[in-house]
């Protein structure tokens, strides 16, 4: 969700979504950091229609549908190629050369929403957008096998009005692989050590003290808040049957309108929740 903005008020308010079919590619072609079993892509489908269900039927968002495009197998993780904050989209380069030209859908759609449109074109820059952790008041970046210090820097030089630390991520491909924004300064975190050490460099690296909730598994620390106006907190977050007891953790958010979502089979080429949306807060015409 590498969206959203215009100050803490607003902080996980949005208006549209952007997202982009499954190609069938994915099974077989897409990155992955370890080696497992194949993806299933009848049941891949089904978990991405029902995630498109809820942010179009349950949320009521503005949904743009990109193209699945065969060549590009990992162009469903949109997140990786755009980060968006209020009327201005940082189009990324993503780290892996493979996954450069997703960023051209991705560049039609939010000229189509009328952004400010910024694309990164410095050749020893990389950034994808699961290194960046939007808090509302302030940008974390992942430095990380694909994202630099220079992708960083181009992202600090964008959103000019928000400070923007970079924190190491070892052993993870994302610093979201681990972290997402639970609701208004709060930051869900997972319990492994590299997730641990990373929450500490946030810390020091702020001047904010920031909530906590720290769940047992890393991947499921990868959840979506959006603040609707007709239904306030709403934290999608990973399915029970996938992890138990860090749903358990969830489930004491009372404030919260809570939406499981299963993503077991792009979990497979390392995706989550996150990974597949750009979430755009559209001031009204």
């Amino acid at each position: 969700m590498a969206g959203l903005g215009g100050g803490l008020a607003a902080f996980g308010r949005c208006t549209h979504a952007v997202v982009r079919a499954l190609p069938e590619s994915l099974c077989r072609q897409a990155l992955r950091s370890v080696a497992g079993p194949e993806v299933d892509f009848a049941r891949a489908e089904r978990e991405y229609q029902l995630y498109v269900g809820v942010l179009r039927g349950k949320l009521g968002l503005q949904v743009l549908e990109l193209p699945a495009d065969e060549s590009l197998p990992d162009c469903v993780f949109v997140e990786d190629v755009a980060v968006v904050c209020e009327e201005t989209a940082l189009l990324t380069r993503p780290g892996a050369p493979s996954r450069r030209k997703e960023v051209e859908a991705m560049k039609r759609a939010l000229e189509s929403l009328n952004l400010n449109i910024v694309e990164m074109v410095d050749e020893n820059a990389t950034l994808d957008g699961g290194d960046v952790l939007f808090t509302g008041r302030e940008f974390f970046v992942g430095l990380s096998r694909r994202t630099n210090q220079r992708g960083a820097e181009i992202l600090a030089d964008t959103f000019k009005d928000y400070a923007v630390s970079t924190v190491p991520v070892h052993d993870s491909l994302h610093l979201k692989s681990f972290c997402s924004m639970a609701g208004p300064n709060l930051i869900a975190i997972g319990s492994s050590e590299a997730a641990q050490k990373a929450l500490k460099t946030m810390q020091q690296m702020s001047d904010h003290r920031y909530d906590k909730l720290t769940v047992p598994d890393d991947a499921a620390a990868n959840c979506i808040y959006l603040n609707v106006p007709s239904k306030g907190h709403v934290l999608l977050h990973r399915a029970p049957e996938e992890f138990p007891d860090s749903a358990k953790v969830f489930e004491k958010l009372k404030d919260h309108m809570l939406i499981p979502i299963a993503a077991t089979e792009l979990a497979k080429v390392d995706g989550s929740l996150t990974c597949c949306s750009v979430l755009i807060n559209k001031a009204s015409e």
